[in-house]
């Protein structure tokens, strides 16, 4: 497969994923100040959703300080900012269109049908006034896109770099998410027991569309068992653990390398993430310190993004050694 096409189905498809994960934050957001009147007239309520991002000085720059209309806003419709769900699907559109001799048909008018949906509206038409229709569409069109190409795709270089970015983004939003939203709840010791700590937990589950999942295992809103749900579960689709161990996977079948072994820094990064996560427990986490186990987690995708920039697609340059070896083998073809 050729680097640049790859390169627009890994991106395509880490568009897709961070376009519904802020839909579904804002949703998210917005029912949760249904449950909580109080949080209505809280200025801090919205603040969180800038956190999450790492963009809260870029905001505080732009848009000064975060309220509901500047937050959705700013998320949603702001073509400045390179991760608004309008900007994610404008990139997820042009990657899908460079390879459409590649992907299924129905993949590209899917992307292209929700790009123009969104592109065609602004924070202040009717359309957009349904917020929770707006963007229960936008989570439901990516999950439709996900099925979509998992019916239609077949399984080879395409797939598994589709596969490779979609959960490396998943496990990079949920970590943020839950790094972010649970020390702004845990400090607050006067709402433990309250119909306030019960909405707000609830809120951080949903945030990551694992509460129903997290109910029907654990039954009892628990901060441990959150944490231990949203980290560790390996059968939980969006957790940090399930993510890395299927792009460790994807990688595996990309590369043509056994499980368990590595040929290069990639995959030895990889597995070297991968044990960090595979073999920890929530015990031992929430011991040494929560934000800076997912801190450190964080910093391990950022780094996997980045060499697998420069292995697969990077443009890399000629060294002089190679470069001799060129000329030489153009001079002996001119000769013959």
């Amino acid at each position: 497969m050729l680097s640049r096409v790859a390169n627009s189905i890994y991106w395509m498809n880490r568009y897709l994923e961070r376009a519904e994960n802020a839909a579904r934050m804002i949703e998210t957001q917005l029912h949760m100040v249904l449950d909580l009147p109080s949080l209505r007239e809280d200025p801090k309520a919205w603040k969180p959703l800038v956190d999450i991002t790492g963009d809260g000085e870029y905001f505080s720059e732009k848009m000064g300080a975060p309220t509901r209309e500047s937050v959705m806003y700013f998320h949603t419709f702001d073509d400045e900012y390179p991760h608004s769900i309008k900007s994610c699907l404008t990139a997820a559109r042009e990657n899908a269109r460079s390879v459409r001799e590649v992907i299924p048909s129905e993949i590209w008018e899917k992307i292209n049908k929700l790009y123009l949906d969104v592109a065609s509206l602004n924070i202040k038409d009717r359309a957009f006034k349904n917020h929770h229709k707006f963007y229960s569409d936008i989570k439901m069109a990516c999950h439709l896109l996900i099925g979509i190409a998992y019916t239609t795709m077949s399984r080879g270089e395409g797939w598994h770099f589709a596969q490779l970015g979609r959960f490396l983004e998943r496990a990079d939003r949920t970590s943020r998410i839950l790094d972010v939203k649970y020390f702004i709840i845990l400090p607050r010791l006067d709402y433990v027991g309250s119909s306030m700590d019960s909405v707000q937990w609830s809120a951080l589950l949903k945030s990551t569309s694992s509460f129903e999942m997290y109910r029907k295992k654990f039954n009892l809103i628990n901060p441990e068992n959150i944490v231990n749900f949203l980290v560790f579960d390996r059968e939980f689709p969006r957790s940090i653990l399930y993510c890395v161990n299927h792009a460790e996977q994807a990688l595996s079948r990309i590369m043509g390398t056994p499980m368990g072994t590595f040929n290069n820094e990639l995959e030895r990064q990889f597995g070297k993430l991968s044990g960090k996560l595979n073999y920890a427990n929530v015990k031992e986490v929430m011991s040494l310190g929560l934000h800076e186990y997912l801190d450190g987690i964080q910093s391990d995708l950022n780094s996997l993004g980045e060499a697998i920039h420069e292995n697969f697609f990077a443009i890399k340059q000629m060294t002089d050694n190679h470069q001799h070896q060129y000329q030489y083998m153009m001079q002996n073809q001119r000769q013959l």
